[in-house]
Parts: C-alpha cells; sequence; structure tokens
C-alpha cells in the first residue's frame, strides 16, 4: 500500500527512505496516513523535506494522528507548547553518541518526530542504524546468547565522557536530566509489536548486563554494539531548514554529529507513547527504581532566565 500511494526513494539500502511530494499536517486524509505508517515500519526512517510549514503547533498536531504524545521524562517542554523538546547547539543540545530515545523509562517511546528549525551550512548530519538488522547479522550462538540477555538502562552516567563542554555545563545537564532518576530492564532483544521482528536494545543509556561481571558485560555490549553501527546497516541524512524525520525508535538506534564547530543547529522533537517491551521468552521489561533528585537546584533554576533545552537527541 504504500508504494502505491506514497512517492518513495529509499535511501540507503537497509534502512530509510524519502517521500516526496506530501505535505505533512494533522489533515492527512486515513489512507495517506496509513501508508506512511506501513512505510515506517518497512523502512524504519522516513525523510520529508519541504515541511516549512509546519510550526510548532503543527507538528504536535500531526504527531497526535500517531497516538498519545508524551513529553520528555525530565527535561521541560518548549515554552508555548505541551510536548516538544527542543535540541539547541547554544544550550546543550548535542549528543554524539549512539542510542534509541528515552530507553531508561519502561516504555520508551515507539516514535520519534524530528523538525529541522536552524540547520548549519556544514555539518549537523544524524545518522540512523536498523536494530532488526543488527539481530539478523548475529552469528547464530550470538543470537541465542542475546535472546536471554537483559541490561540495565539508566539516565545517570557519565555526561563527560559524551558532552564537549564546561563543568558548569556538566553541572546543567546533571541537574536536569537526572532530576528523576531512572533504572529499568529491559531484555537485549525485544520483539516489536507490529512486525514480530526481534530487535536489538542498545545505545548509551545501557549500564550494564544484567548476571554479568562489570568487564564481561562491557566485552559483550561492545560486540552488541558492532552489529548495530556497522556501516552498510545504517543511513546518514543531511538536514536542511524544513525537513521532518520520523523514525521507529523500537527498531533503530541514531546518533547527532557534533561536527559543526560553533554554528547554530536547533531541532524540535515530539515522541509518541510506546508500550513495554516484550523479551522472545514474552517477559516484560522491569521499572526498577524511580526517583526525583536535586529538588532544591531545579526550584532555584525555575527562576533563571537560561533557556532549558534537552542534551540529548
Amino acid at each position: 500500500m504504500s508504494d502505491t500511494l506514497l512517492d518513495i526513494h529509499p535511501v540507503a539500502g537497509r534502512i530509510g527512505a524519502e517521500v516526496r511530494n506530501i505535505r505533512l499536517s494533522a489533515e492527512l486524509d486515513p489512507a495517506t496516513f496509513a501508508a506512511v505508517r506501513a512505510a515506517l515500519l518497512r523502512y524504519k526512517v522516513l525523510f520529508f523535506r519541504g515541511q516549512q510549514h509546519l510550526d510548532d503547533a503543527g507538528q504536535e498536531a500531526f504527531g497526535k494522528l500517531w497516538g498519545e504524545l508524551v513529553a520528555h521524562p525530565t527535561v521541560p517542554v518548549r515554552e508555548g507548547t505541551g510536548y516538544l523538546l527542543e535540541l539547541d547547539s547554544e544550550h546543550g543540545g548535542r549528543a554524539n553518541s549512539w542510542h534509541t530515545d528515552v530507553t531508561f523509562d519502561v516504555a520508551y517511546p515507539q516514535a520519534s518526530i524530528l523538525r529541522g528549525v536552524v540547520i548549519p551550512a556544514a555539518g549537523g548530519d544524524t545518522v540512523w542504524a536498523n536494530t532488526a538488522q543488527a539481530y539478523l547479522d548475529l552469528p547464530a550462538p550470538l543470537r541465542a546468547l542475546a535472546d536471554q540477555l537483559w541490561a540495565l538502562h539508566t539516565n545517570e552516567y557519565d555526561y563527560a565522557s559524551r558532552f564537549n563542554t564546561t563543568e558548569a555545563g556538566l553541572k546543567r545537564y546533571r541537574e536536569i536530566f537526572t532530576s528523576t532518576l531512572y533504572e529499568t530492564e529491559h531484555p537485549v532483544v525485544r520483539v516489536h509489536p507490529e512486525t514480530g521482528e526481534r530487535t536489538l536494545v542498545l545505545g548509551h543509556f545501557v549500564k550494564k548486563l544484567l548476571g554479568y561481571p562489570s568487564s564481561d558485560s562491557d566485552h559483550l555490549l561492545r560486540l552488541l554494539e558492532s552489529y548495530v553501527t556497522r556501516l552498510e546497516n545504517t543511513v546518514r541524512w543531511r538536514w536542511s531548514v524544513g525537513d521532518v524525520v520520523i523514525w521507529d525508535n523500537r527498531a533503530t538506534q541514531h546518533y547527532a554529529i557534533n561536527d559543526y564547530g560553533d554554528q547554530h543547529r536547533v531541532v524540535r522533537r515530539v515522541t509518541v507513547a510506546g508500550d513495554v517491551p516484550v523479551s522472545v521468552d514474552g517477559r516484560h521489561s522491569v521499572s526498577r527504581n524511580v526517583r526525583r533528585q536535586a529538588a532544591d537546584s531545579l526550584r532555584a533554576d525555575e527562576h533563571t532566565t537560561q533557556p532549558q533545552t534537552a542534551v540529548l537527541s
């Protein structure tokens, strides 16, 4: 259905397609929207150019076609919006490491919709990887092992290792992003609720594999992640102002390349509520711990004029 109703052009061999000659809005007719959703399940990431007509409200309205929208668990939404997360390079919106959005939450988002607002003249591309294909690429014995593994995901980790910023900036990241600490146990392999595919649940929110010593956990995680990020398993997008990208957050990882120096980059994201992952043997992910942090610092921040923007894309 998606191939007959939409003008689809695959971008890479294993993931990603550009959809042309379509105007995204909350008024998309049901047949066209169903075709877009089917294309997303097939290609994992969809790219739409020329969507300059979308403003914040229009992006949120379009997002609601996909399901219930959810705000980021810890980072304040953009002022005047209900769910929109702004990633502004001048206020910490850079994340140059591989991740799936918000996997520290037990029911992390099913999809993300990202809009290009201010784009550097060069640099600032985003890369996505297909975690369903990565699973299929694993040698059979490693696949069998991965099917049994569980990992602890958390939003509390070493920010200094991932962000090039000042000590004051790192303090700010920790205060906002870990204002509530999350720890969740996810299977390393989840069964996609719509396609039935098995996908790898990894990325930089993983703290450790459960039941393994730290050294063994680190080795196994690096090995599994290497299958996700192999170049033939990825697609890279050169942004223009007005581009919209939608990805299946249950079957991908992504990486926002921090190679644009002091150029300004602003993108805005809405996310669609997800479901609790289910392992190959039918067990559900478990929220281990949620606790509030740094309440005094956050109350003080409410009175500052410094913009509050996300630290991850």
